[in-house]
């Protein structure tokens, strides 16, 4: 018979156990039992409503800290809230959810396999509150949701999966695989032939999005890989030593890393054999592969909740291959794929052609004004003309121009355009071909190019910032000018008499596509928080306030989106990196047919003209001139705290067209920011641009993620 001492040692070592949980199901009874919905209750964890939902259906478990406060609002429910007694002695059995239309997965993906399988009861006694047992390789919540794109027969278990250090693989919508993967290699053949994950093109005559796998730390340091990269480059430039082991266990498999090496976004491959890719993209979450500024707090979320952030960016954006603006980049070819099957006409075999409308296989050199000063085209033609600066806003008003009417307003307000670049984009025209020079040129507002000419005689409203340059200074002489800068000096009325140009004789409408899904998935993803296109301003501007404490993780998805669209953007000239680069030498993104300088000018240039045009309306409407604008955030003086104590409106209530309007489509404005009027004027005094600290510093179009 055990001793005393032997008995109390038992009992010491089960209170110090991690607190058990009830079952997921006696989980959500209790919450329901007290009135609380998934969406409260996950504010008071200070989590997401997706992890609160997984708590309930047995995806994920919390853990410390969350784990204690979690278990301690249950028992004190559980008292309030004692389930019946006859409950208590016969527990009614629940169903464990088998995967909809097809049975649990256990090897082969192969669509032809899967089948209908019935719900499998077992007592709620038995239900294990930790995390999925590896028994089962792939569940959903039985939870009815709204009916979602159809589901690729080849690709049955969605874009992607993230990967934790115990071998459960979450994927989008819920569905946990069982990885048996001990390395690398073994993880992509797994990815490849075993997982069922993949996304389908997104254009007929594009390519498949080859399958992501997010490596959390636990993941990777099961799989080999250091849980950090460190040394004294940002750590998302750093890459694994060619003699890592892991590295060389790649090459040992025959498989291949890409140019770039193993690094936070690591792609392996092996040569197209047929017509099938044999392709994997890694993430390494501890490597910081998701961008804090581009997914806010994603990384620090659950599995379950990462692979519902990225699954719903897949299903609205793309696949991510690498940042926001990798991705935005490579969503632009996505849509507007380069060739196509064409048929020889001599022999009637397919062969690969140019796809009209797109940029090609094959880089372009740009114009030399259009290039940066470190270009090749620049250095060896030894170019002294000049450089086109199509550039965002970063403009102060001088204190000088202030009236006392407008010294006495008590506030600051600033205003934000929503994808103001984005909005840019739309049926925007550029060109496709190479430039072609000319001289002496007459001015058409139809072709897309870079001009040189002169729009210093030009007379404008000193209280509004010049359309013509990016610091909003009045230009000084000639300079170049990209086709929307000087339209818009003809729409002022003032003559435009270029003296030389760089034109393109092929156009096209060339983002189109890529602006439609991006501003799709922006519309929708706020939708989705709240904020709908039928909201009165007062609404809009009150569902705008909360809807990033409504959903982080779909709050995370928002800001991808519009990191996404300024990244892709910028991406567009993305300049040499590194120490050890020389002038005149080439660099890696000049290989792209998508290094295109002069696109990115067009979309800004647009975008500036755009917000230049709405200032001079708002100054016709109201006779309020702005304090500031950076980028797509101006500042006006107001009465009050809220944009609707100065934005003109109709004696209807309806906004005023052509000015400022409140709303979530993309060019239409939303809530930035409020100060002190009397403060902001000031600080101006001494330099200080208010939009620059209401915005954040929001105005950069990254070209080197």
């Amino acid at each position: 018979m055990a001793s005393e001492e032997e008995l109390f040692a038992s009992v010491d070592a089960l209170l110090e156990e991690e607190p058990q949980l009830p079952p997921p199901v006696e989980r959500a009874r209790l919450r329901e039992a007290a009135g609380i919905t998934q969406a409260r209750l996950a504010v008071a964890l200070k989590t997401s409503t997706q992890t609160v939902k997984n708590y309930e259906n047995g995806r994920s478990e919390p853990k410390s800290p969350r784990l204690e406060a979690y278990q301690r609002l249950l028992k004190g429910w559980a008292a309030k809230y004692p389930a019946h007694a006859s409950s208590a002695a016969a527990p009614a059995p629940v169903v464990v959810p088998q995967p909809e239309g097809r049975k649990a997965f256990t090897g082969s993906a192969a669509p032809e396999r899967a089948e209908v399988a019935s719900p499998v009861q077992v007592p709620a006694a038995m239900e294990a509150p930790g995390r999925p047992a590896h028994s089962v390789t792939s569940r959903r919540s039985a939870a009815k949701k709204a009916a979602g794109p159809a589901v690729d027969p080849r690709f049955p278990h969605g874009p992607l999966a993230v990967l934790d250090g115990d071998g459960c693989a979450y994927g989008a919508g819920g569905i946990v695989l069982d990885c048996p993967a001990t390395n690398v290699p073994e993880l992509v053949e797994w990815t490849l032939k075993e997982s069922g994950l993949g996304a389908a093109k997104l254009n007929r005559y594009g390519k498949d999005s080859d399958p992501l796998i997010v490596l959390t730390a636990a993941a990777a340091v099961k799989l080999g890989l250091p849980e950090r990269l460190e040394g004294h480059e940002q750590r998302r430039s750093l890459r694994l030593a060619q003699d890592h082991p892991v590295v060389k266990q790649v090459a040992r498999a025959k498989w291949q890393l890409t140019q770039r090496g193993f690094g936070p976004w690591a792609r392996i491959y092996r040569k197209v054999q047929g017509r099938e890719r044999q392709c994997v993209q890694l993430a390494i979450l501890s490597w910081d592969a998701l961008d804090e500024r581009s997914w806010p707090g994603v990384s620090e979320m659950e599995p379950a909740d990462i692979a519902r952030v990225l699954g719903v960016y897949a299903q609205r954006v793309i696949t991510p291959r690498g940042s926001t603006a990798v991705s935005g980049l490579e969503l632009m070819t996505a849509m507007r794929p380069p060739t196509k099957a064409v048929q020889d006409e001599e022999t009637g075999n397919w062969v690969s052609g140019y796809n009209a409308g797109s940029l090609g296989t094959e880089p372009m050199d740009p114009a030399p004004p259009e290039a940066t000063p470190e270009h090749p085209v620049v250095v060896n033609s030894g170019w002294k003309g000049g450089f086109l600066n199509e550039e965002a806003y970063q403009w102060v008003r001088s204190v000088q121009t202030l009236s006392d009417e407008e010294c006495t307003l008590p506030f600051a307000v600033g205003l934000d355009l929503n994808t103001a670049f984005l909005a840019a984009a739309a049926r925007l025209v550029v060109g496709l071909s190479a430039p072609d020079h000319f001289h002496t040129p007459k001015f058409n507002p139809k072709i897309p190019g870079s001009w040189l000419a002169d729009l210093s005689h030009i007379e404008l409203d000193p209280r509004l910032p010049s359309p013509f340059t990016p610091d909003g200074t009045r230009p000084t002489g000639p300079a170049w000018y990209q086709t929307h800068t000087l339209a818009y000096a003809q729409e002022l009325g003032h003559d435009v008499h270029p003296v030389e140009a760089y034109l393109r004789r092929e156009t096209g409408a060339y983002l189109d596509p890529w602006h439609d899904r991006l501003k799709n998935a922006y519309v929708d993803t706020l939708a989705d928080l709240g904020v709908t296109k039928d909201l009165t301003d007062v609404e809009f501007l009150a569902a705008m306030e909360q809807h990033k404490e409504k959903d982080p993780a779909l709050a995370a998805v928002l800001t991808a989106v519009k990191a996404t669209v300024k990244g892709g953007v910028g991406k567009l000239r993305e300049r040499p990196q590194g120490k050890h680069y020389k002038e005149g030498e080439t660099w890696p993104a000049l290989s792209r047919p998508t290094w295109r300088p002069d696109i990115r000018a067009a979309v800004i240039s647009k975008a500036r003209v755009n917000m230049h045009r709405k200032l001079s309306n708002m100054a016709k409407m109201t006779g309020l001139y702005p304090l500031a604008v950076l980028s797509d955030c101006v500042v006006y003086p107001s009465p009050g705290e809220s944009p609707l104590d100065f934005l003109p409106y109709a004696a209807s209530g309806k906004p005023q067209p052509g000015a400022f309007r409140l709303g979530p489509t993309p060019g239409l404005a939303k809530l930035e920011g409020v100060q002190s009027m009397l403060w902001a004027v000031d600080l101006m005094e001494q330099g200080y641009n208010p939009a620059r600290h209401i915005k954040g510093g929001d105005a950069v179009l990254d070209e080197g993620q």
